[in-house]
Parts: structure tokens; C-alpha cells; sequence
């Protein structure tokens, strides 16, 4: 006789529902677990990574270009090019990237997520329709049991 199987779900599903997908700090509610430096430093983060933030340091690089250029010597114009324009153009640039990739990864997150829910659904459905198999596997053993009996009187 076949033994009554009954699911248990692992404990990690409950932890993982109540936690939600992995995804990177966004929304103002998540930032009130931040302490004061980690808020700072969010709030310089967003502020610099934007392309309006890049626009105005490639603005500012250009009043120290005329004076690197007049001065005629290779290191300054290279030190400029180098230690100016590159670090204060590309750093927003670099950081609107990250972003966006960024939000590309929460994406997947949440798909992966939500999907890793619908296999464990559909996990559950499978458990159901073999628990009503093993009923009527059940059902044919005793059956075939009594006609059995039946043959030997």
C-alpha cells in the first residue's frame, strides 16, 4: 500500500517570498534603512549621475582649456585632457551607464524571480496530480485485491 505523501515546503520559500527579488535601492522607503553617510552618498550619486551633470562639467573643463592650450606645453594640454575634461566628463557618463544597467538587472531579478514563483506553483499543481494518482492507484489495488479474493473462493 502506497504511503500518503504530503508536501512540505522547503523553509527557504517562505523567507524568499517575505524578502521579494533582489533588486538594487531605489524607492525612498528602502533609504530609510540607510545611515546619514550611506544617504549622503546616495544623494551625491543620483545628483552627479546624470547626463545634466555631465553637460555642466563639460562646461566647466572649458574655462581652463584656453589657458592649457596657450600655454603651449604638451604635459599641461595632456594633464588637462587627462586629469580635467576625462574625469569630470566621464565619471556622470559612467554612472548614467551603471544605472541603466543597473535597472537592466533589477529587470531580470524580478523576472527570475517571479518565474522561480511560477515553477514552484506549478511544482505544487504536479504534487496535487500525483497525490489524486496515488488515490486511485489506491483505489485499483484494493479493487483488484477483492476480485482477487473473489477468484480463490
Amino acid at each position: 500500500m502506497a504511503s500518503k505523501y504530503e508536501y512540505k515546503p522547503h523553509p527557504h520559500v517562505k523567507a524568499r517570498k517575505a524578502k521579494g527579488p533582489a533588486v538594487s535601492v531605489k524607492h525612498e522607503a528602502s533609504t530609510e534603512k540607510l545611515g546619514l553617510n550611506a544617504k549622503i552618498g546616495l544623494f551625491i550619486t543620483k545628483s552627479v549621475g546624470t547626463m545634466w551633470a555631465a553637460y555642466i562639467f563639460f562646461g566647466l573643463t572649458l574655462v581652463s582649456l584656453p589657458a592649457a592650450l596657450a600655454s603651449g606645453n604638451t604635459l599641461v594640454i595632456v594633464s588637462w585632457v587627462a586629469q580635467t575634461f576625462l574625469q569630470l566628463v566621464l565619471l556622470p557618463i559612467i554612472i548614467v551607464g551603471q544605472n541603466i544597467q543597473a535597472a537592466s538587472s533589477d529587470a531580470r531579478a524580478i523576472a527570475t524571480y517571479e518565474d522561480a514563483g511560477a515553477i514552484l506553483e506549478e511544482a505544487i499543481e504536479i504534487q496535487s496530480h500525483l497525490a489524486a494518482q496515488d488515490a486511485a492507484l489506491d483505489k485499483l489495488i484494493k479493487d483488484l485485491a477483492r476480485v482477487e479474493k473473489g477468484l480463490k473462493k
